[in-house]
């Protein structure tokens, strides 16, 4: 057996300055947020704690045993993540962006563990909170960093405190907390490919801070990176608006109640693929396309998104020692979006999905702090959650395999209806002055009704099925204990070293494209995956805090993985046919190392980065009788991927500061179908990203920004769909240039 060897850790930008958020949302803890919000502007000249409730409670991140990156608002700022997709390159062993064909749905990879099929049936596999709240469908997914607080990544299986579906790990977006007094910015960005972007947001209270509240609004836009070459219509392009409001009651230090609602309506259009390959059932034999992001699609430019949702949470402190927490909260979407697989003006392979879906949640939780050996929380969880909707496609629609009986028409249908309860319970115990111990454990039950409706189609009408796929109803329930168990040690008050066996619990269900007539198992339900994770990390800082370095070894046993993967059969008339299939590989192995590091080398330098090892491996995956792990691959997995970032400060004699960054990432081969295709793969590549920021010690902030300013085309996904010998590649975004102000009060 392989040993685990990954370090995992997590230190936030040099520079970044930290907003204390404390996990009682007290007033003294409201105060010392301003504080900070206040100091935004200074220059900083030493590394500065983090706080992070990656536990559920606060405490600082050299101190939390898990493998967590941190980025505070500024450090957000500073390192021009615009969405979440910016994070790739700045945590280790992560691969995160648009699922291929669209703009804000979001797929996330960590330690090699995710999923792309944003189907409904298939659950993500790196669990996303929105303060505190879980949003279970990917579709809107992909959010906009706008009147952010915090981003807290937490890698390895996350199963006893954050439950199902966090075998890979979990992202926290945690937003602004409400103010004391009056506060707010407005902050205005223009650049390449007509970028015009307005953020603002505002917020007050009572003069007494009883009743405080928020507002943040963002509309995001710009022209795309390619075009449609038929209509002239963009691809790529960004058109969101989105806004959240937050108001607070704090009659007294020991109860408050806030209530949030959030929304983003996104009409942007479809992302452009490239075609890596002539397609053989083109008539035209049409070469590719010089660039990446252009598109002959006969398809209209749909790829419409809107999500949003409600939650209410309570606290309420009765002792020093306890809080008790509820979190209700409601979320839904919804998602119109064309795919034109081939993006010719013939449809060899078109899509059409129409989406919906709708979740209710809620949370009770209990935190204990005795303030000195023993800490924790204990919760229930209830989730209710429904999505469903269809999808059009069309194959091979176009003269002569229409005249010779080879289209096909499919309609795949349906919904699923989930129903999950938890209980948890996580305590620290420090039973000696420089040792501790974690142990918890979380139990879940979860049901989940699928109801498939599968037909065939004799045109593209979609009207009058000729042909069932799949008709029927199923259920399955699952049963899952998650525990974990964490034993720290303080070598010093700057050495800080944990040993962790950790559980992750990824539920099942059905493949909602399954087809029954030609491949009977695919109606059959697919089964829960789990993992098994150890991990050795320390967390160092030296040098009076000007060095921190976090580390981590992990060894991950993985079990029943659930893979999509695209299934070919014969139909009637002898020809091949192919449908979204889904199955479960057995067993893998996962070894990795994982370094994040932050050095202060003098008062005006400072360089940090990351560099992460992954060696994924199937030791059991049988097809069609045979075990063919020996010649399987992980997907967005590469073996090594890391990140430098340098920092030069200069302090200007009227106040304030200039802040120039130089940012460089780098990743190596990756793989993004389960066929390994070497065409559709993306080989080993850098990007180069820089930045100057100007804080004038005032209201103001100027800043000018570069992305990927070698130009460099790269693939982040694609299709390979062998049975039409068809191979799409998508791409991340070309070099991009932005200038913003930002006045602030």
């Amino acid at each position: 057996m392989a040993t685990a060897v990954a370090l995992s850790a997590g230190v936030h930008t040099a520079h970044a300055t930290a907003p204390a958020q404390n996990a009682r949302a007290g007033s003294a803890a409201a105060t010392a947020r301003d504080q900070a919000h206040k100091t935004t502007n200074t220059s900083v000249t030493n590394l500065e704690t983090v706080k992070v409730t990656a536990r559920r409670y606060e405490e600082t991140l050299q101190d939390v045993p898990i493998a967590v990156t941190a980025l505070t608002a500024r450090a957000l700022t500073d390192n021009n993540v615009q969405n979440l997709a910016d994070l790739q390159g700045l945590v280790p062993n992560l691969q995160i962006g648009p699922t291929q064909g669209t703009t804000s749905t979001l797929t996330v990879y960590l330690r090699g563990i995710g999923q792309n099929n944003p189907l409904w049936g298939f659950d993500p596999e790196v669990g996303l909170y929105l303060d505190g709240v879980y949003i279970a469908r990917p579709q809107g997914a992909l959010l906009n960093v706008f009147d952010v607080d915090r981003i807290e990544v937490l890698r390895g299986p996350q199963g006893t405190l954050y439950g199902k579906n966090t075998v890979g790990g979990a992202i926290n977006f945690i937003s602004k907390p409400l103010p004391v007094h009056e506060t707010g910015s407005v902050t205005a960005t223009l650049g390449m490919h007509a970028t015009r972007n307005l953020e603002v947001d505002y917020g007050n209270a009572s003069k007494d801070g009883v009743w405080r509240f928020r507002v943040a609004a963002a509309t995001l836009h710009h022209g795309g990176y390619g075009h449609d070459l038929l209509t002239g219509s963009p691809n790529n392009n960004q058109d969101v608006n989105a806004a959240r409001v937050s108001l607070g009651y704090f009659p007294s230090s020991a109860f408050n109640a806030q209530v949030e609602l959030d929304g983003v309506s996104d009409h942007s259009n479809p992302a452009g693929g490239q075609r890596l390959a002539i397609i053989p059932f083109d008539p035209a034999h049409t070469p590719q396309l010089s660039n990446p992001w252009n598109t002959q699609s006969d398809q209209p430019p749909v790829n419409l998104s809107n999500s949003g949702g409600g939650a209410l949470t309570l606290r309420w402190m009765p002792t020093a020692n306890w809080e008790f927490k509820s979190i209700t909260a409601y979320r839904s979407s919804n998602s119109n979006m064309n795919i034109d697989v081939d993006t010719l003006p013939v449809s060899i392979a078109d899509n059409n999905l129409v989406y919906h879906s709708h979740q209710f949640s809620q949370e009770l939780q209990a935190l204990y702090d005795n303030g000195s050996d023993l800490h924790g929380v204990m919760g229930v969880y209830y989730f209710n959650g429904y999505a469903g909707g269809v999808n059009k496609y069309a194959l091979l629609a176009l003269p002569p395999y229409q005249q010779l009986g080879y289209s096909l028409y499919v309609g795949s249908g349906g919904s699923v209806d989930t129903h999950s309860l938890a209980a948890y319970a996580d305590y620290t115990w420090r039973f000696a002055p420089r040792w501790s111990l974690e142990t918890g454990a979380r139990y879940t039950h979860e049901s989940k009704t699928a109801i498939i409706q599968n037909y065939t189609y004799p045109n593209a009408t979609f009207t009058t099925p000729n042909g069932v796929q799949a008709n029927f109803e199923g259920s399955t329930a699952a049963d899952n204990l998650s525990p974990k168990l964490t034993l720290g040690w303080k070598t010093g008050a700057a050495v800080n070293l944990y040993a962790t066996a950790s559980t992750g619990f990824h539920s099942g269900g059905y493949n909602i494209q399954a087809n029954c007539t030609a491949i009977p198992q695919s109606c059959r339900p697919i089964r829960n995956e789990t993992l098994l994770n150890y991990e050795l990390g320390a967390k160092m800082s030296f040098f009076g805090g000007r060095l921190m370095l976090n580390s981590a070894l992990f060894h991950a046993l993985y079990h029943n993985i659930q893979l999509s993967v695209y299934t070919s059969y014969v139909q009637p008339n002898g020809q091949r046919g192919f449908f979204g299939d889904f199955t479960n590989a057995g067993k893998a192995t996962i070894d990795g190392m994982e370094n994040e590091f932050a050095w202060q080398m003098g008062d005006r330098w400072t360089l940090s980065g990351n560099l992460s090892y992954l060696h994924p491996r199937y030791t059991q995956y049988i097809s069609g009788g045979v075990n063919i792990a020996a010649t399987s691959k992980f997907t967005y997995a590469p073996k090594w991927n890391g990140g430098l970032t340098l920092w030069k400060h200069f302090p200007l004699a009227g106040g304030g500061d200039v802040a120039a960054r130089l940012n460089v990432t780098y990743q190596t081969l990756v793989y993004f179908d389960q066929n390994l295709s070497p065409v559709l793969a993306q080989g080993a590549y850098g990007l180069v990203n820089a930045g100057v920021i100007w804080r004038t010690g005032g209201a103001w902030t100027y800043s000018l920004e570069g992305s990927n300013l070698a130009d460099k085309h790269y693939r982040t996904s694609g299709f390979n769909i062998i049975a039409l010998g068809m191979i799409t590649g998508y791409y991340g975004p070309p070099r991009m240039i932005t200038a913003s102000a930002r006045y602030q009060f």
